[in-house]
């Protein structure tokens, strides 16, 4: 349940915030210690690391960099307190310098590299659909469903499957996820899947059955929830 949780409030609000005592480095912050989520902004989008696999950690993922997009000006572990507004430059652990960079093959309004690792889009504000939040089409490998427990792989879908799934994601809309999270629609059961791109980044969508809606905003519709009910049945 501690692992659900967590990943709700990531998904939500793109940052864990835990009170443990006095924070004397950061002068006048009222905060106890800030976990951050491992994130940075660049051309107000707002980006997250997601962990790999455990299998996964000690093989270097196949990521060309590109073009560079700017560097870290700000980096707020220590240094910002919770009510820290995120803007261009900001990152939570990347040292100030340090280069963000396109990857080569995707766009940049779904993933940047820095520091040898691949940040997914987390907050768009301009993104007013699905596809332009995750612009998908041509780029997924797979698709698994994970385990709610543990997070780990439980199976992937079938290529029909994952067509369909691609397919009706172009589609879909998207609304503000605090919002939603406030009305409680994303409340009962819910599903992990997991998203695998073709240069093996992947990254994780928590889809709330009842209400037809994922963690990040995104509305589903009659295509999406049977091909997630006609994998489960599988």
């Amino acid at each position: 349940m501690k692992f659900l949780r967590n990943m709700i409030m990531i998904s939500v609000f793109s940052m864990l915030l835990s009170s443990c005592g006095n924070f004397s480095s950061v002068t006048g912050c009222p905060d106890g210690e800030i976990e951050w989520v491992d994130m940075v902004m660049i051309n107000d989008i707002k980006y997250q690391h997601h962990f790999p696999e455990p299998a996964d950690e000690n093989n270097p993922l196949p990521i060309e960099k590109g073009r560079e997009l700017g560097i870290v000006t700000f980096k707020m572990a220590d240094r910002a307190c919770s009510n820290h507004q995120m803007k261009n430059g900001d990152a939570a652990y990347l040292e100030e310098g340090t280069s963000i960079y396109e990857v080569k093959g995707y766009p940049s309004s779904l993933i940047v590299v820095a520091n040898d690792k691949a940040f997914l889009v987390d907050t768009n504000i301009k993104a007013k659909t699905a596809d332009n939040l995750y612009p998908l089409n041509g780029l997924v490998k797979n698709i698994y469903i994970e385990s709610t427990e543990d997070g780990s792989r439980i199976q992937p879908f079938t290529q029909a499957s994952t067509n369909k799934f691609l397919d009706a994601w172009s589609q879909l809309k998207l609304e503000d996820p605090e919002s939603l999270y406030k009305k409680g629609k994303m409340e009962g059961d819910r599903i992990f899947l997991e998203i695998e791109l073709n240069n093996g980044v992947s990254f994780r969508l928590v889809y709330w059955v009842d209400s037809d809606i994922f963690s990040n905003g995104v509305i589903g519709n009659k295509e999406i929830k049977k091909v997630i009910e006609d994998e489960l049945s599988n």
